[in-house]
């Protein structure tokens, strides 16, 4: 069994990435390999609490995180700095995370014999 690790850094709304990526994520999961979500950036959004998508032809990002673990995608990561540069904290998400620092990054991805940069 490989180590998966997929990467979001886009912003929750950005046009089908969402969608095409949590297509991706569960189609590997569903071949039983080992996969990890890692939030950088403006993607620590998708996890944010109090979403409203009601005027948007978009589903509510954190609801899809919430389908991950039944598909056996438990380990979900958030880097640190983006939540405070976001002025988020990881109370203000939708469900618990493994939170990183920025500095430990390049070695936590280097765990993962494939990396899945979105």
């Amino acid at each position: 069994m490989k180590r998966f690790l997929f990467v979001l850094r886009k912003p929750s709304y950005s046009g089908l990435y969402v969608q095409e990526m949590f297509d991706i994520i569960l189609t590997t999961a569903a071949f039983e390999q080992s996969v990890s979500v890692l939030l950088l950036d403006d993607a620590v959004f998708h996890l944010k609490t109090h979403q409203d998508t009601l005027n948007l032809d978009y589903k509510n990002t954190a609801t899809l995180f919430s389908m991950l673990p039944t598909m056996d995608v438990n380990d979900v990561f958030v880097e640190n700095e983006s939540l405070l540069e976001r002025g988020l904290t990881a109370e203000t998400l939708t469900q618990l995370v493994q939170i990183k620092s920025r500095a430990t990054i390049c070695d936590f991805m280097a765990q993962f014999e494939v990396v899945f940069a979105g």
